[in-house]
């Protein structure tokens, strides 16, 4: 079973199958199996291997130096209750990615209490200089994600130079989260607790030059308000920002469920300042009956004129109220500035949706636009936007929604409706 060079060796994954030591192997049989391990870069244990209790005792007593994988660099573990007392055996100095999880069942159901504080105090052990990647998945029903704040945030603040990918959902201290801001490489970072509260003396003096930042469970406004104050934060000495490096860095940016989940517009101001955004994505819904989408037309074309690259724009999920103050006339600004976009959700007030395409086509303050080249956007998700339009309007629409882009096939949603755009202008 164990190869004599460590030529063609794969990762090991102990997935869905019976991983057993049969009886007691003989050294030399040992001596085989460890020289297989030191040659091992990648072990993946997840939720299904099965490691019973009387093989994981094998592999401690027979661990040489107390560990299987001395040259380790990437470990995914799925804690379970027999494999939580010997991730320790996998542990290597050498860690560039760990990836550390509980099984899905533990979101939803009642989770074995008692052996949290072990898993809390294992994950404090976790060998971290040397790593590059982080991801923590350790969602547990009725369990606080702050019960491991203390063990992720010391995992973090033993992190170095090295480190370029994070990605937790665990509130960390203060001190950690400074932390990772002052890490130089850090290129991606999902979290979904605010930022620290900085006073205008403690404001980092610089910030990593992200490519991705994902922020969710209402910690958006936050970050917002601190890459506002940081923005216009200049340095004493050059005329450089604490966001000099991420404004030309971070190409993919998600919020969600901000606090009072409002897009306003000194959110979008603090947006255009990262004019190499390729993805913008707010993902936040109206509820309540109040529609949350607060940008009028002059909005979305200034954040469309600061943001040209974008590919994917996500402004909120439109909603069927139609009291919002952007109207189609938004919509030739963004495919014209945005001309790599291939996505595009966005509240519209349809009330006067014939009138406002005639406008488009007529006022001479869009002539200028109507005469430049537009994206190429062929799918448009309007969701529950209503439309209500006499059968002679639907061609007109359509064609009007053509103009502004020139290669739509389709529109989803308008309360419903779903159109062919060019079966739309051949039959009506």
């Amino acid at each position: 079973m164990w190869p004599e060079s460590p030529v063609g060796v794969e990762p090991l994954i102990l997935g869905s199958f019976q991983f057993t030591i049969v009886g007691d192997p003989s050294p030399e049989a040992w001596s085989r199996v460890h020289r297989y391990a030191s040659w091992m870069h990648q072990v993946s244990v997840d939720a299904w291997s099965i490691l019973g209790e009387e093989t994981f005792l094998k592999l401690h007593l027979n661990a040489p130096d107390g560990r299987w994988f001395p040259a380790l660099e990437h470990l995914s573990w799925c804690f379970t209750e027999s494999n939580h007392p010997y991730i320790g055996l996998f542990f290597s100095p050498y860690l560039k990615r760990i990836s550390i999880s509980v099984p899905w069942s533990w979101s939803n159901s009642k989770v074995p209490h008692n052996i949290l504080p072990a898993i809390a105090s294992t994950i404090s052990t976790l060998p971290a200089p040397a790593l590059q990647h982080v991801s923590v998945d350790l969602d547990c029903h009725g369990v606080p994600l702050a019960y491991f704040k203390e063990s992720l945030s010391s995992v973090v603040l033993r992190c170095g130079p090295p480190l370029t990918e994070f990605f937790s959902l665990t509130l960390l201290s203060d001190a950690a989260t400074n932390h990772l801001i002052h890490l130089p490489h850090l290129r991606a970072w999902h979290t979904k607790y605010p930022p620290p509260n900085y006073s205008s003396s403690s404001l980092p003096l610089v910030f990593p030059a992200l490519r991705e930042f994902t922020v969710g469970g209402g910690a958006g406004r936050g970050w917002i308000s601190l890459f506002e104050r940081l923005g216009n934060r200049l340095s004493s000495t050059q005329a450089t920002t604490p966001l000099s490096g991420m404004r030309e860095s971070l190409e993919y940016l998600s919020i969600g469920n901000f606090p009072d989940s409002i897009i306003y517009p000194s959110f979008t101001y603090a947006i255009q300042i990262f004019r190499n955004l390729v993805g913008l994505n707010v993902t936040v819904a109206c509820r309540d009956g109040q529609c949350i989408f607060k940008l009028n037309n002059d909005n979305v074309a200034e954040l469309a004129m600061a943001l040209p690259r974008l590919k994917s724009l996500l402004l909120g999920y439109p909603c069927d109220k139609n009291t919002c103050a952007t109207t189609v006339a938004c919509l030739l600004p963004i495919s014209v500035h945005c001309a790599r976009l291939q996505s595009l959700e966005i509240h519209l007030n349809t009330t006067n949706i014939v009138e406002d395409l005639k406008n488009i086509s007529e006022d001479p303050q869009f002539q200028e636009l109507r005469s430049l080249q537009k994206c190429t956007l062929s799918w448009l998700d309007v969701h529950r936007v209503p439309l209500t339009l006499d059968k002679s309007d639907f061609g007109r629409v359509a064609r009007g929604m053509v103009d502004i882009f020139p290669n739509l096939e389709r529109c989803d949603g308008w309360g419903g409706l779903n159109w062919e755009i060019g079966v739309v202008q051949r039959v009506v």
